[in-house]
């Protein structure tokens, strides 16, 4: 048998070349997103299939067709346990955000991961090269402790386009689906509750994207010679915009769900340490009403994320004929995404101003995911990361969306899905200086080794010293 210290011993002693690893990763920009090199995010698949062969698995470089063109490159990798051992499924994504405004990171190169103090510093340090890194880690030592071999089969299941929405996500689940079945699902991919405090994720919000599309005229026009009985496009937008609100801040679209309350048993978010945070600045109000939680997790959330307007440097005085705006819609547990596009849609059209001409075309849409941690795999990792960490886990939801989490239950409605944490308050993924903290990295690489030392029945509370 396993024991908890021996772990605990085995991860601190090889943590240097688990930061190494992660270090080399970072290094690779595999930036999914359109207009970026393609060879780059083969290049990373390739890399973690390498990783994973090293760490004892069977890894291949796989994609499948997505619904307008081949999909990003996925790496897919297995090894067997004993007869009738539970099946684990390991996910986590290769793929990483673009990196925003490189004047805006402390870094010249925000792929060359840089350590100051408790962090390391780069695009993908943990959104999710440190989810990546934790598998190829927990397995690597888990066989080491274990005579050379793993007591559970084992999938690991490594995306390369999560970060533009898992396009061929479901083509991919549909072509290897015998070999993605699992008993236990392990999504690393999400939060803990802060530094040092590990977490469960039990809820997600979904997301509904659209672009909306508002038309006054046929041209542009002078703004002085017609201004006045024609009000231009961007400020009818506006206008438009501001109806989505009430003035608490909550969402005033009709037809959408809310919560009231997060999930019994969730930790209490103080308005100080939301702010600090989240970089709130002084005398900026929080907006909405009720439970702060409730506000983050389990109710309606709608942001514009982008706007086509006319840039100040070619600015010039006329009346924009045109304005298109991209919203994003976080819909609560509990919602159908249909049903919130509909609602949204409606409510847009129905609030045109002055008469606009106002269409809407409907971008990513996903499904939000409710859960509990109170299932067998749920109370195994709850003591695995309480174990790691010396805290008492807790379960929390979140306010981000991880659709393809919906897609795997629908499609194995059996399986018991863990989404454990990565990242943490501080960690600003898809902003700049994203950075992980490697005193928690080093945690979560334990967890997930004793997580799947117990599923596998090499280890049990008693057996901790």
């Amino acid at each position: 048998m396993i024991t908890a210290r021996a772990v605990h011993t085995a991860v601190h002693d090889s943590f240097e070349r688990v930061v190494a690893d992660l270090t080399d990763l970072v290094a690779i920009p595999s930036v999914s997103a359109a207009g970026h090199d393609p060879a780059q995010v083969r290049r990373s698949a390739d890399h973690v299939a390498a990783l994973l062969s090293d760490a004892g698995m069977e890894a291949n470089v796989l994609s499948v067709q997505g619904p307008q063109g081949p999909g990003r490159p996925a790496v897919l990798a297995h090894r067997e346990g004993p007869s009738g051992s539970p099946r684990v499924l390991l996910y986590a994504h290769h793929d990483v955000q673009p990196v925003g405004n490189p004047d805006k990171w402390r870094q010249a190169d925000p792929f060359a991961a840089q350590r100051r103090g408790e962090r390391l510093f780069g695009r993908g340090a943990a959104d999710d090269g440190a989810g990546v890194i934790a598998h190829v880690h927990a397995l690597r030592l888990l066989a080491e402790l274990n005579n050379g071999e793993l007591p559970c089969s084992v999938t690991a299941f490594i995306e390369g386009e999560e970060e533009i929405g898992s396009p061929s996500f479901e083509n991919f689940l549909s072509t290897y689906r015998e070999q993605l079945d699992a008993d236990v699902i392990v999504v690393a991919d999400s939060s803990n509750w802060r530094v040092g405090v590990p977490a469960l994720t039990t809820s997600l919000r979904g997301v509904v994207q659209v672009d909306v599309h508002l038309a006054v005229l046929d041209h542009a026009l002078h703004s002085g010679q017609y201004g006045g009985p024609v009000i231009d496009a961007v400020t009818a937008m506006c206008r438009l915009i501001a109806t989505l609100h009430d003035e608490h801040g909550d969402v005033a679209v009709d037809g959408l769900v809310s919560r009231p309350l997060a999930a019994p048993g969730s930790p209490e978010y103080s308005e100080s340490d939301f702010r600090a945070d989240a970089g709130v600045l002084d005398g900026v109000a929080l907006v909405g009403t009720g439970d702060l939680t409730a506000r983050l997790w389990t109710k309606p959330a709608l942001a514009v994320i982008g706007m086509d307007v006319t840039s100040l440097p070619v600015a010039g005085n006329v009346l924009a004929p045109t304005c298109t705006a991209r919203l994003s819609l976080r819909i609560a547990p509990g919602q159908d995404p249909a049903a919130a596009l509909a609602a949204l849609t409606t409510h847009l059209q129905a609030h045109a101003p002055f008469g606009a001409r106002v269409t809407v075309s409907a971008g990513e849409m996903g499904p939000a995911f409710d859960s509990t941690a109170d299932t067998p795999a749920g109370r195994a990792a709850h003591w695995a990361l309480t174990e790691a960490f010396g805290t008492e886990a807790v379960s929390i939801g979140q306010g981000g969306s991880i659709p393809f989490i919906a897609t795997l239950k629908e499609t194995f409605p059996h399986a018991q899905v863990l989404v454990t944490g990565i990242e943490d308050p501080d960690t600003r993924a898809h902003s700049e200086d994203e950075s992980m903290h490697l005193g928690d990295l080093e945690r979560i690489v334990v967890a997930e080794t004793l997580l799947l030392a117990r599923l596998g029945g090499v280890i049990s509370p008693e057996t901790d010293s």
